[in-house]
């Protein structure tokens, strides 16, 4: 771990570190998966499910940063190179059967619901170690203090450049704790 002005103690950021780790792996490897869909993707239904597959794909992209950076704020090392992905994502090998657009839809949607049960466990584990810790800051634009999520303007609900999130009120949040305004 590296040194931080968190005032959570190591431990505690260690094993955060840790959890946060195992959801980039996944989140990187539904990420691909969304990719492969969406380039191999054939049949009557193509065009519409092209774009759908890139729209998932790049809010997957923006939880990846999230996710990553947050590790990295936390003092560790966000682990998402391809091999560590490989070794680490818990989530099912995607078919290479999947051709048609009704294959790809029960590939992903497998996928994504998978990562949302691993994403919903990994924040129960966050709640138990007892920290603010954020797997993911619902409330961005608090810069990059100790208390906040130190989201990027990019990736900031409020910044003008356009957030591709889908709200916190249809998705559920993926905070361990209540943000503070």
């Amino acid at each position: 771990m590296f040194k931080t002005k968190h005032d959570l103690p190591e431990a505690t950021r260690a094993k955060a570190v840790e959890l946060l780790n195992a959801r980039l792996a996944d989140c990187i490897d539904l990420q691909t998966q969304t990719k492969h869909a969406h380039w191999n993707v054939k049949g009557p239904n193509f065009i519409a499910l092209h774009e759908l597959f890139d729209q998932i794909n790049e809010a997957v992209e923006d939880y990846v940063d999230d996710i990553a950076e947050r590790a990295v704020q936390l003092g560790g090392v966000a682990e998402g190179t391809a091999r560590m992905v490989a070794k680490r994502t818990s989530l099912s090998e995607y078919p290479a059967s999947a051709v048609d657009g009704r294959s790809h839809v029960e590939a992903l949607s497998t996928a994504l619901a998978a990562f949302g049960k691993a994403a919903r466990t990994a924040i129960d584990q966050a709640n138990e170690l007892a920290t603010s810790t954020r797997l993911t800051c619902s409330r961005r634009c608090r810069a990059a203090s100790t208390s906040g999520c130190g989201s990027s303007r990019r990736t900031c609900k409020r910044s003008d450049e356009g957030h591709r999130r889908i709200p916190a009120a249809k998705q559920g949040s993926y905070e361990s704790t209540p943000a503070k305004e």
